[in-house]
């Protein structure tokens, strides 16, 4: 009798999945808050040379703000005062309009920042602009490295020490890092703090959506697995309440992380992946969290035919003592091609998400309104999401939403910025459906690959997706090569990650395979409640 089928016994979906899920909401909601914190964290307000210094050169005291920048501070081809540049010595203020010259030079005195948006940031409090703006991108490189390199260190982990208590060392670890993040007294601390922290998040990210799915029924996985998503959306529109109010960048970070505590104390009711059990030979104890599943469920009386030995007879036991790792997602020629493709998918995927996510300006929107309107934008997209995976299937709907992506960043580049009704309007439907592609590859991974290496093989594609947002914030950088450069690199990442998409097989109505065994044999389908 195979996991799947005893799920149908004991109720696919109930008060059991709805507790354990309704628990790792209050975890996953610091996700969103954390993976999109740059755009809060580290926002840029308007800023100009300070000329505090003006004095010294004996200009009237009875001039006008306004004035002394005009004197000092050259004007950019718009009209705007520059924000990196001024005069070396103050034009005469008699001579505004005449052909004084005077030297421009880099700001010699630091700048002055305006904090109509943003109280403080990593900008304001490290001068994280012009000649050094490409340190302020870096940190969300640096946060996002660290999520790159611990999805599989956590992934191999939990396939060989369990879901649950890996868990909770992530919760434990990302509230440390956090609070040492907003400690720090100098960017390269808060550079490594943060490090950390992503490494830690990564944890977080990979094993909670899979303890969740695990527990649920082939009948229900997409509904309840577009459902779970929605943590997603509600932390993201956590994060700009939560910004709006404490524009404290140090105070930002402990607020999205606290949390966690909470997190913490429900952890205790959180139970152990059954389905990762079995797989593991720890009959004895997946029988005790099968039964604790049945009689919240109120399916007792199929217990009586689900017991330790039977579960022992649903395991392979030439495979059961074998310890898996990342090598084995490449054993066979099924699991390499599986592998090659999942990763350029989740590569092309993540890409353009970020790319879009992390580039909130420009849209006629201040910060706040815009990632607000990015956010509540996921909430109809997910739902019609739901309808979309029934009908089409997995494979179709990935490869449909990478190519709308695709299609929206196109149009983008053609609208210019003074027309910013349209961009905010191609923006968040390009964000929409970017992350509907994020949505479908998250539980598509999870049902691809069989158990014994499933947490492997989420955390090698979540390595692979987190390098591509690794590069994806200095992608934006290009823009002073030329300024269509960025949109049409995030424009033929999502049509080749698409079209990759339409290679890998469909997983609709499946059973989740268990062992390696089982990749190469046809998927056994669903029809009415049943396997066939």
């Amino acid at each position: 009798m195979k996991f799947d089928n005893i799920l149908s016994e004991i109720g696919g979906v109930g008060k059991f999945q709805i507790k354990l899920i309704l628990i790792q909401v209050i975890s996953r909601i610091t996700l969103p808050c954390h993976f999109l914190l740059n755009n809060f964290m580290a926002g840029v307000p308007s800023h100009h040379c300070n000329i505090s210094t003006l004095d010294n050169f004996n200009i009237s005291s009875n001039l006008t703000l306004e004035q002394k920048l005009d004197i000092s501070i050259p004007r950019e081809t718009n009209g705007r005062l520059s924000s990196c540049l001024m005069f070396s010595k103050p034009r005469h203020p008699h001579l505004l309009n005449g052909n004084e010259e005077s030297s421009v030079v880099p700001c010699q005195n630091g700048w002055v920042y305006d904090k109509s948006d943003f109280k403080s940031t990593l900008v304001t409090e490290w001068d994280l602009v012009c000649s050094r703006k490409g340190m302020n991108k870096a940190t969300a490189t640096i946060f996002f490295i660290g999520v790159m390199l611990g999805a599989p260190l956590f992934g191999y982990l939990s396939d060989r020490f369990g879901r649950r208590r890996l868990l909770l060392v992530s919760y434990l670890t990302t509230m440390t890092f956090a609070v040492l993040s907003a400690l720090s007294t100098s960017y390269v601390m808060f550079g490594v703090m943060r490090f950390f922290t992503g490494m830690s998040t990564s944890g977080i990210s990979i094993i909670s959506i899979v303890l969740n799915l695990e527990w649920l029924g082939v009948e229900q996985r997409t509904l309840f697995g577009i459902l779970f998503s929605l943590d997603w959306t509600i932390g993201s529109c956590t994060l700009v309440i939560i910004a709006y109010m404490v524009n404290e960048w140090r105070l930002l970070i402990l607020a999205v992380t606290s949390p966690l505590i909470l997190a913490v104390i429900t952890w205790r009711w959180l139970p152990e992946s059954g389905r990762w059990l079995v797989a593991n030979g720890k009959v004895d104890d997946a029988h005790y969290y099968i039964n604790q599943c049945a009689e919240m469920n109120n399916k007792c009386m199929c217990m009586t035919t689900i017991t330790p030995r039977t579960l022992l007879e649903s395991v392979d036991t030439n495979t059961n003592n074998h310890k898996y790792t990342f090598i084995d997602l490449f054993k066979t020629v099924t699991l390499r091609k599986l592998a090659i493709c999942s990763g350029i998918v989740w590569f092309g995927v993540a890409f353009t998400y970020y790319g879009i996510s992390l580039n909130i300006t420009g849209f006629g929107l201040n910060p706040y309104l815009t990632q607000f309107t990015f956010s509540a934008i996921e909430l109809p997209m997910k739902l019609a999401l739901y309808f979309l995976l029934e009908n089409v299937g997995r494979r179709l709907a990935q490869a449909g939403t990478l190519l709308s992506t695709a299609l929206f960043l196109f149009i983008n580049m053609f609208v210019t910025k003074d027309k910013w009704i349209l961009r905010t309007i191609f923006g968040v439907l390009g964000k929409a459906v970017s992350e509907a592609s994020f949505t479908i590859i998250f539980f598509y991974t999870i049902e691809l690959y069989p158990t014994v290496i499933r947490q492997n093989g989420l955390g090698y594609t979540s390595f692979v997706a987190r390098l591509a947002v690794s590069i994806s914030p200095l992608i934006m950088l290009l823009e002073d090569v030329w300024p269509l450069l960025p949109p049409m690199t995030y424009c033929g990442m999502a049509v080749v990650s698409g079209l990759v998409a339409l290679l890998l097989p469909e997983t609709q109505n499946t059973r989740m395979p268990e062992f390696i065994e089982e990749i190469d044999k046809p998927r056994e389908k669903l029809t009415s409640g049943k396997m066939i």
